[in-house]
């Protein structure tokens, strides 16, 4: 047996019957809804409770944050979206295309949180053109989070549904 042949059986590429794809999704969409605009968002909640110094603490994170945001946007944001469409688009070759099932996995990864990634860009322009602090941003924060809990839970419903569709069709040894 070839090197490759070892590293396959090792690294099970059948992403639907395997757990550890399953574990994967969940601890992503988890981290995508728990930090918004890369700021933990029990900190939101903290500094709705105390207010004062917890408060002021979320502002300035948040201002920082969205600074760093928009600076990488602003300085490479073409060339990001290109790359992030080229990669979406070959997952998609590779995946519909070629019937590659880690490249369906990871484009039904990819396409929710290129989303996810778009609005938090539009959600720290907006932060940032607006000004907000205090109870409106806490507000914003929050519909930002709900929205990624929308997608994420729709991701996820579509991916369970695509995964068993494919190891149903399939059968177990793909």
């Amino acid at each position: 047996m070839d090197w490759t042949g070892t590293v396959f059986d090792v690294i099970d590429m059948r992403s639907f019957s395997n757990l550890w794809f399953w574990i994967a999704l969940a601890v992503l969409w988890f981290r995508a809804s728990h930090h918004v605009v890369g700021v933990p968002f029990d900190m939101v909640g903290r500094a709705a409770r105390q207010g004062g110094r917890a408060a002021e603490d979320l502002d300035e994170i948040i201002r920082i944050r969205c600074d760093r945001l928009l600076h990488i946007v602003d300085a490479g944001g073409l060339w990001l979206v290109a790359l992030a469409a080229m990669v979406l688009s070959t997952l998609f070759l590779l995946g519909v295309g070629y019937g590659v099932e880690f490249a369906q996995a990871l484009f039904l990864i990819g396409l929710p949180m290129a989303a996810v990634a778009l609005l938090s860009v539009r959600c720290a322009r907006q932060i940032r053109a607006r000004g907000l602090r205090g109870a409106t941003l806490r507000r914003r924060l929050v519909r930002l989070r709900v929205s990624v809990q929308v997608i994420g839970m729709a991701a996820i419903f579509f991916t369970a549904m695509w995964g068993m569709y494919r190891n149903m069709s399939l059968g177990p040894m793909g």
